[in-house]
Parts: C-alpha cells; structure tokens; sequence
C-alpha cells in the first residue's frame, strides 16, 4: 500500500483492462478500458445508458465484472464486494443519498468507520470530529439530525463522509448537482488540492463541461457501452466532448446542453407590458412540520418569458411548487393566473391552461402501474372524445392520441400500453411533457426537469420548454442548477430560506452575485461584515 514518508496514505492509481458486464443479451460495457493517473481528477463523460454505472459499480464492489482487470498500485486486484474496495481506499459519493436519516451528522460519520468499539469514548470522539471539521471547506453541525438537512447538506455529509475515511481513491456521482456555485467551486476546489498534493486521486462523473474544463486532467467518454475516446482536457475542447457523446454532429440544442458558447441569437426582452400570466401575492406555505417554508413570496411571470428560480434544494422551492400544482395547500397569502382567482384544483388547471412537470414526475405526477397511454389521459380522460356513455372510457380514442403524442415527443419505446414505471427517466420526462404541452398552454410550471437524465433527453425537453415560452406561455422554471437557468430564463429570482431576496435579467446575471445570494448572504451583509472588519481593526 502506497504511503508517504510521513505515513500517511498517498493517491491510488487505478486502471481498468477490458471491462465487459452483461445482463441476459444486454450488453452494458463491452471492452472498456480507463487509466486513471494517480494525484488527478479523471473525468467521466456519457449519456444514460453509456455505462457509467456500471463501470463504477464494479469498481466499489456493487457488480462484479464479467470480463477484465483491475489494477490498482500497479498490481492486479480482485474486487468482489464494497470492503474490498473499502480496504484498497476507494470510496464514492453516490448521487442518491446513503446516509441513516434517523442519525446524527457525528453518527453518521461514525457510522461510516465500519467497526467500532461497543463502548464509544463520545467525548474523545467529539473532539476528533470537530477538529476534522475545521479543516474542511464546509462545514455541518454534528449534532444535527439528518431529517433536518437539506439535499445540498446531505451531499455535503457525503462528501465529507468519504474524506473522514481518508480514500485515496474517490469516485464523484455528479457531485456538485445541488451546491451553490460557490459551494461547488470549493468542493472541487479541494479536490484539486488533494490530488495535486497527491492525497487523493479522483474519478467525476459529470455532465458539466464546465467543471471539467475547469477542474480535470483528463477525460474519458463512454457511448453505449463502450470507450470512444480518452485524452487530457488540455488537447480537447466542449465541442469535440460533446461529438463524442451524441456520436453526431453538435446541434445548436446539444451546444447549449454542453455549455457551449453562442449557443442561440439574443432575445429581445420580454415587453414591458407583456400580460401577466401567473402572479403571487404575499404566499406562504408550510412544510410538513408545519414550520414556515415559502415566506410571503410575490412575482409575476407573463407571456413569453421564462422565470428561473434559483436556491440550494430546501429553501422552499418544493413547497412552493406543490402549492401551485395543487399538491400543498397555501397558508396564506394570493394566487392569480390570467388575473383571475386561482386555487391549484384540476379544474382551474385545465380551464386557466395551467399545466406542470414537477420534480420526480414519475411519483409526482404519474402512476407507475398504469400504461402510457393512461397515463397521457390523466388531464382529459373525462372529456370526450376519450369518455363517451357517462363515465366509460373510449379505449381506442385514448390509444390513438396516446400514439400520437408518443410520436410528436419521442416517447421510447412506443408502446402506448407499455407500464410508465418501467421507461427510462428522460421517456417519463418526455411523456410526462407530450400530456401537458400537447395541448394550448398559457402557463408552464417546471421544476428540475432534467436532474439525471442524459445529454440528448436534456438538449431535447430544454427545447421543448423554449418552444412553449417563444408560443407565448409564461414560464416558471425552479431549477438547482445555475447553468441550466443561465442559459433558458429570461429573468432569474434567488430564493433563499423561503424568500425571494434578488432579481436580475439572465443576460446580465452574475454567478458569483447569484451564488452569494443563494447561500444567503446580500451586499448589505458583506458591507456590514466589511465595516465590522475596519472597526475592529482601528
């Protein structure tokens, strides 16, 4: 095992010959090969389906490959299970959570160490925690519960879960997908100072070319299941990246998915006395603890635009859309689409063409048991053509414009009485927009839209929510990654602990100015901090 002269371990270098993993005739990774140098941050590109996942399960023991050799330290190992790879250091942060919710942030960190004594010295613990924790760039209270984190804190913990354990080997699952822009600069910030040091070697995947320019030495890309191509970041470009992925020529769309410059022409702005389509007064809603959650919010969103709502996950944004969708009651406070009264029932939706993609549409807005072609009825399966005789659905009418619509917005596969649990993400995503915009649209509530989903499925619903926007829809966009609102809104809000506490045009919009906001700091308190500072200097 590699250490330095002080004793301390050093980064692992990892390299994986002809990987091959099927399931029954499915073909996840065929011949793969990666090199990961140690002390360096080797980043992983791919869609859904490329065989990411795959690839790193069997690196952390989760799915032992088919075919191939591991090499790490310059040595054939065999990785069988999570403690072989434990006990090699590689660790990973999963891009779903992993932590005991009804534990402690010290517990949980604890708890990660595998083996402990039956009797624990807490005092002694404590303060090896603590001492821990003033060396990290981010910081978490250890007495608090996991239930009462919010999804940027919890990934966090992840994070430091892993550092605690001192891997020298850390795989990134889209790390930064719910960090301020400050906060993920900091993350990757250490992880540049660790593998630089040579503490730690990193392999991220990640869908952000932003980060991989910024942050990595090289770059692998994976495409159905296969390496296409591998090179150090500085002799490529986002361009040729994203040639890799689609395996096409960039479209405009996929330029923009890639954050690619000069990705579409300036809009004109939105005309001042543009209709208001969707206005909030004074909103408040509580959470499920029936602790304040929005906190009297007010905006408008008028026809043609797109509002992005920026704000690290918890600061009530999940609310605030349940209320709107009809799924949370409001608490106080008014809602008004196209200047009428409005109360988020199916009716008023349907009538005022108020229509929604929520986050995670396949528990929030689907039923997984049920077909694709139900499913596409949910909005107008009690009105004809679809009911006829009462109550008694046509089937054939609800076939044929479940057909139709699964051919208008890609549905795959197309098979209208094929479960809608048992799509991929980014088909749901699709199916999920054919039932809400396969009809006239005057307001488009849309939350996350693209969490997880892979580089085409993005590039194609990002398109589809710019078309309804450019037909005259008012659209509100909740969204936890800046990129994503940068790019798409034509005004961006922050809100932060449940409110709205800043607004500017997307062109003119600054991330840092924005992460600053999110993270709940304003100008005033840093011109506050900034006098505190001469006065106790003076």
């Amino acid at each position: 095992m590699s250490t330095a002269p002080d004793g301390t371990r050093r980064a692992l270098g990892l390299e994986v010959l002809g990987a091959s993993k099927s399931f029954g005739a499915f073909r996840a990774l065929q011949d793969v090969s990666l090199k990961v140098a140690p002390g360096t941050i080797h980043a992983l590109l791919g869609e859904n389906g490329a065989g990411k996942s795959t690839l790193v399960k069997g690196l952390v023991g989760y799915g032992v490959l088919d075919h191939g050799e591991i090499i790490a330290d310059m040595r054939q190992v065999r990785i069988a299970s999570p403690r072989d790879a434990q006990a090699l250091g590689i660790g990973m942060v999963y891009q779903h959570f992993t932590l005991a919710p009804g534990l402690s942030v010290e517990e949980n960190l604890l708890l990660a160490r595998g083996r402990l004594p039956w009797k624990i010295d807490w005092r002694a613990e404590r303060a090896a925690l603590a001492e821990f924790m003033q060396r990290m760039p981010f910081r978490l209270p250890l007495d608090a519960p996991i239930t009462g984190l919010a999804a940027g804190e919890k990934q966090k913990l992840e994070i430091l879960k892993q550092l605690y354990l001192r891997q020298r080997f850390l795989i990134l699952d889209e790390p930064t997908s719910v960090l301020t822009p400050q906060e993920a600069d900091e993350v990757l910030g250490l992880m540049r100072s660790l593998t630089s040091n040579g503490e730690l070697t990193v392999l991220m995947i990640t869908h952000k070319f932003r980060e991989v320019m910024a942050y990595a030495d090289d770059v692998t890309v994976l495409r159905k299941g296969r390496r296409v191509g591998s090179c150090a970041v500085a002799d490529t470009d986002r361009d040729s990246l994203a040639a890799w992925m689609m395996g096409a020529e960039v479209t405009p769309d996929a330029r923009a998915v890639a954050g690619i410059e000069a990705t579409r022409p300036a809009r004109k702005p939105v005309a001042a006395d543009a209709a208001a389509r969707l206005s909030l007064s004074k909103l408040n809603v509580v959470d499920d603890r029936g602790h304040p959650a929005v906190r009297d919010v007010s905006l408008t969103v008028r026809a043609g635009e797109i509002l992005g709502l920026a704000g690290v996950s918890g600061n009530g944004q999940k609310e605030l859309i349940e209320a709107l969708v009809g799924q949370r009651r409001a608490q106080s406070g008014e809602m008004q689409v196209k200047g009428q009264p409005y109360g988020a029932t199916r009716e008023e939706m349907r009538r005022l063409r108020l229509f929604a993609l929520p986050e995670e549409p396949l528990r929030n807005a689907c039923v997984a048991g049920m077909s694709i072609a139900e499913n596409l009825a949910l909005r107008n399966f009690d009105r004809a053509p679809m009911r006829r005789s009462g109550w008694r659905l046509d089937r054939r009418a609800l076939r044929e414009r479940a057909k139709q619509l699964i051919g208008e917005f890609n549905v795959r596969p197309p098979a209208p009485d094929r479960a809608i649990g048992t799509l991929s993400g980014g088909n749901v995503q699709r199916a999920v927009l054919a039932r809400e915009l396969g009809q006239d649209v005057d307001v488009l509530i849309v939350a996350n839209p693209v969490f997880g989903l892979d580089f085409a499925s993005v590039a194609d619903i990002h398109a589809r929510i710019v078309a309804a926007r450019d037909a005259g829809a008012a659209v509100l966009l909740v969204s936890e990654d800046l990129d994503e609102l940068l790019e798409l809104a034509d005004r961006i809000a922050v809100i932060a602990e449940g409110r709205l506490v800043f607004e500017t045009p997307a062109h003119s919009a600054d991330r840092v100015v924005l992460g600053r906001h999110m993270a709940g700091h304003s100008e005033a308190d840093d011109k506050h901090a900034d006098a505190s500072a001469v006065l106790a200097g003076a």
